[in-house]
């Protein structure tokens, strides 16, 4: 490996370094809600895809049988 090889992964840490210092990240309370939310969105859209899947699949076996 030379020695430009050395440089340019340096200058590609240093500005990765750089770029997240910039990350605005979110303080404990605003990600434990928005993880609530997005569990709570989840759980509910499974429920809804189940119950529809059901609903579907019975339809179809009334029909075929």
């Amino acid at each position: 490996m030379g020695d430009s090889d050395k440089k340019q992964k340096a200058g590609f840490f240093k500005g990765v370094k750089q770029e997240f210092g910039k990350i605005s990240w979110l303080d404990k309370a605003s990600l434990m809600k928005q993880s609530v939310a997005v569990v709570g969105i989840s759980v509910v859209m499974g429920l809804i895809i189940t119950l529809l899947d059901t609903a579907i699949q019975w339809g179809i076996n009334l029909i075929v049988k």
